[in-house]
Order: C-alpha cells, then sequence, then structure tokens
C-alpha cells in the first residue's frame, strides 16, 4: 500500500487523507514526519503512520491500521454517545487523528478550531456547532489536553460567559496527554464541565482507559509493575523499525498480543490507576523517588497546578528535582518551602524538591504536553 505524507499542521488536509485512508481505498497517509524518512509503501492495512517525538526527545513512527482506529471510535461512542466533534488539538498527533476518525465514522462533519486556541476561539467554535437533528438536539464532544482546559477555565473565572457556556454545553470533554490536575478538575466540575480522563498512546490509537476503565475489547494487566494493555485498538508497531516493535509488543502464551506501556499501575479487575512512569524516576541519596508522584504533590498546592517537575543533578544526593511553573505563586518569596512542605508530608523528605524556577511559561510540544526536554535545559 502506497504511503502519503500530508501536512500536519492541516487539519483539513489530514482530513481529507483519513476519508480515503479509513472509508475509502485511499493512500496510507503519514502525520509528522519529516520528508524521505518513511518508505513509499506500507503493509496492507496501514490507514495511519503517526511520527512524534514525545515529551523525551526520541522520535517514533507508530503504523495503525484502519481496523485499530475503527475499534477505537466504535468503542468510544459505547461508552460516551454518539454525537459530534470538535477539533481543538492539533490534527497530526494521535488525539486529533482520533477526533477526525471519530466524526467520519459517525459520518458527520467535525468542527474545527482554526488558529491558535484560546478560550475566545474554543468558545466561537463551540457556538458554531449547534445544530439538531429531527428536532432532537446533537450531542456534542471534544478532546482537550490539560493545559488547554486551564486556558478556558481561567479566561471563565475572569468573566468570560461564552467560554463557560462552551464548556457546559459539551456531552463530555476527553481530557488526556497528562495526568489531569485535581484541583483543574475540580475547577472544571464547578464550571459544569463534563470531563471524562482518558488515558493511552499513540500504541493504542488514542485514549483506551475511560475515567480508570478500559474501553469495551481492551485488555489490562501488570507484569513486574508495568501497565500492559491488549485488544482491536493496538497500533501494528513502529514503522521500520522491528527492534523496537519486538520489545514494545509481545505476545503471551495464550496468542494475545500485549504493548507495554513503560508505566507503573495498579489494576484491580475492572479500574486502572496509573502512578507513574517506570522511566521517570530518580536515586536520591539511594532512595528511588517517583517524579510523578513528586509532581502529583506539587500540584496539590494551589498556584502550582500546572507545574513540572523534573530531574537535576545533584553533588551531595546524585540526583535531585526541581518545580518548573509559570504564574504569581511561583514567583513568591516562600514557593520553594511551601512546595517542599507539601510533598515531604505526602513522600517523605528525601522526595522534596530541590528549588522552584519561576518562567514565564512552561515550554509545551505541539501536542500540548510538557517540553521535557526543554526544561532540563533550563538553568537551575
Amino acid at each position: 500500500m502506497r504511503l502519503e505524507r500530508v501536512d500536519a499542521t492541516d487539519a483539513r488536509a489530514v482530513l481529507r487523507g483519513l476519508r480515503g485512508a479509513v472509508l475509502g481505498a485511499g493512500p496510507a497517509i503519514a502525520c509528522g514526519a519529516p520528508a524521505g524518512t518513511l518508505p513509499d509503501e506500507v503493509p496492507a492495512g496501514t490507514a495511519v503512520v503517526v511520527t512524534t517525538s514525545g515529551s523525551t526527545g526520541y522520535p517514533k513512527s507508530v503504523a495503525l491500521s484502519r481496523s485499530a482506529l475503527t475499534a477505537s471510535a466504535l468503542a468510544t461512542v459505547d461508552r460516551i454517545g454518539d454525537g459530534a466533534w470538535l477539533l481543538a488539538l492539533p490534527a497530526g498527533y494521535i488525539a486529533g487523528v482520533q477526533v477526525l476518525v471519530r466524526s467520519l465514522v459517525a459520518g458527520r462533519e467535525p468542527a474545527i478550531l482554526a488558529g491558535s486556541f484560546s478560550a475566545h476561539a474554543f468558545a466561537a467554535a463551540a457556538a458554531a456547532m449547534a445544530s439538531s437533528d429531527g428536532g432532537v438536539r446533537v450531542p456534542t464532544y471534544t478532546s482537550l489536553v490539560p493545559a488547554q482546559l486551564q486556558t478556558v477555565l481561567d479566561a471563565v473565572d475572569g468573566g468570560d460567559t461564552a467560554a463557560a457556556r462552551a464548556l457546559a454545553g459539551f456531552e463530555a470533554i476527553l481530557v488526556g496527554g497528562q495526568a489531569l490536575a485535581p484541583a483543574l478538575a475540580e475547577r472544571a466540575a464547578a464550571a459544569g464541565a463534563r470531563i471524562v480522563r482518558t488515558y493511552g498512546s499513540s500504541e493504542t490509537s488514542g485514549g483506551c482507559v475511560y475515567d480508570g476503565v478500559p474501553l469495551d475489547g481492551v485488555g489490562v494487566r501488570i507484569a513486574g509493575g508495568e501497565v500492559q494493555l491488549s485488544g482491536p485498538t493496538l497500533a501494528d508497531g513502529y514503522l521500520g523499525d522491528p527492534e523496537r516493535t519486538a520489545a514494545a509488543f509481545e505476545v503471551d502464551a495464550a496468542g494475545t498480543r500485549w504493548y507495554r506501556t513503560g508505566d507503573l499501575g495498579e489494576w484491580d479487575g475492572r479500574r486502572l490507576r496509573v502512578t507513574g512512569r517506570a522511566d521517570n524516576v530518580i536515586v536520591s541519596g539511594g532512595v528511588n523517588v517517583s517524579l510523578d508522584r513528586v509532581e502529583r504533590a506539587v500540584r496539590a498546592v494551589p498556584g502550582f497546578e500546572g507545574a513540572v517537575v523534573v530531574a537535576v543533578p545533584d553533588e551531595r544526593w546524585g540526583e535531585a528535582s526541581v518545580v518548573v511553573c509559570a504564574g504569581d505563586a511561583a514567583r513568591h518569596p516562600d514557593a520553594t518551602a511551601r512546595v517542599r512542605a507539601a510533598v515531604e508530608a505526602a513522600l517523605g523528605k528525601i522526595a522534596r524538591p530541590r528549588a522552584v524556577i519561576a518562567v514565564d511559561a512552561v515550554p509545551m510540544l505541539a501536542s500540548g504536553k510538557p517540553d521535557r526536554v526543554a526544561l532540563r535545559a533550563l538553568p537551575d
């Protein structure tokens, strides 16, 4: 099957490519790959190749079949309902791709937020979606990352009634890409937003666990503390990288194929709780410290809901962590003391961050996730 590169920054171009790749006999499309880095041909059944460097700087090209993408879209309908979708995310990332695929599978034209994301643009796009079918209002849905949700909530808190109506008007707002801080979730609920927390990745065709509960057909197991997932939404692997594919996807004795997420978690047979990344752990003074747990504790401090915690070398302890945050709270003279006290109360003294670094804005990737490579390069 032929592979055709599309401009991932042009949502309409991605939509046109997906229409042929998912619904028709058109070529597979490649999103996010530099010209000349992928082959011209891909295995039959491939619909999309999503290339992303992620937050760690290591590029990967995930090959997704039309069956995996449509299985995910249909399972989402079964879980949250059918309706019209607003694309407010970059179209070249898996969460954006899935918004478009869900629209195609439903036979509805997606609404597309044009230009840079802002509360005003979000509200305008949401207002333009209002429609009915046979006199019955068509439910609307969208997908955001936490940083976008915070942008809209800040506008709501500032008295923006249009943003408030937009948030409350969606039947469900999927929020994924990174953990949603409890304080942000509480603000969203107070604003009337119906938030669904999603967990997944490009390798699972996007979110495949909603509010801790897997979508129909998705299997979960914990092996050596690691979250592993199975089911019809799994990617075929990494294009042109059989070694990485073999390392990330394994088949058990029963013939079930599992994706190794690299995340740590707990599974009680019904609900999944992700506790952090297996590779986001430092050894400080001989003790393992999960930076994901530190970050959760920091984000519970008022004013630090968007903080990011990263590792830094430390002459005394070997490794330590620092908190990077924008806003007035981070610039307050007692900022470091406040977050250190909160982390100590939650995790103990050894987990306390060394300092708070105040920035004008936390560097972000186009996907809406913090750019941890750039963060680690900030001066301490």
